[in-house]
């Protein structure tokens, strides 16, 4: 796979999961890891990615002590996930929490993960840049 794309959009059920789209679910056969992203949005990591991730965070964790509490809030924050045979997965509610999913959850492939939206975030934060992306950049 070249990478993650597009978007989807699937309901939290009542036990709080998820289910990922079928295009994406070959790359989770082993499971994944979720952790909060910037913006107020959840990462889906492959655990391949999720094993870089935590290298690159962890060697920046030895520059500052900013870095090191950036890295023990992702670190701390991040979690296992197993996928269902109907590829369903679940979201703790801290994680939940973090990212206001509740009900609608928006799933955007982001190359290299996953990103999991609340709807209206994901308005206010990405579709904001739809005018800059039109014009492009100089």
């Amino acid at each position: 796979m070249l990478g993650f794309v597009g978007q989807y959009q699937h309901s939290l059920d009542a036990k709080g999961r998820l289910i990922l789209p079928a295009k994406y679910r070959s790359e989770f056969e082993r499971g994944g890891y979720l952790s909060p992203n910037s913006e107020q949005c959840v990462a889906l990591w492959t655990p391949g990615e999720f094993a870089r991730q935590y290298q690159e965070r962890n060697e920046q964790s030895r520059i500052s002590r900013e870095d090191r509490a950036l890295v023990r809030l992702w670190a701390s924050n991040s979690s296992e996930v197993e996928f269902d045979k109907q590829g369903r997965f679940a979201l703790n509610a801290k994680i939940r929490d973090y990212a206001q999913l509740d009900g609608d959850v928006l799933i955007v492939g982001a190359l290299d993960h996953i990103e999991l939206w609340n709807p209206a975030v994901f308005a206010e934060q990405v579709e904001a840049m739809e005018e800059m992306f039109k014009q492009g950049s100089d």
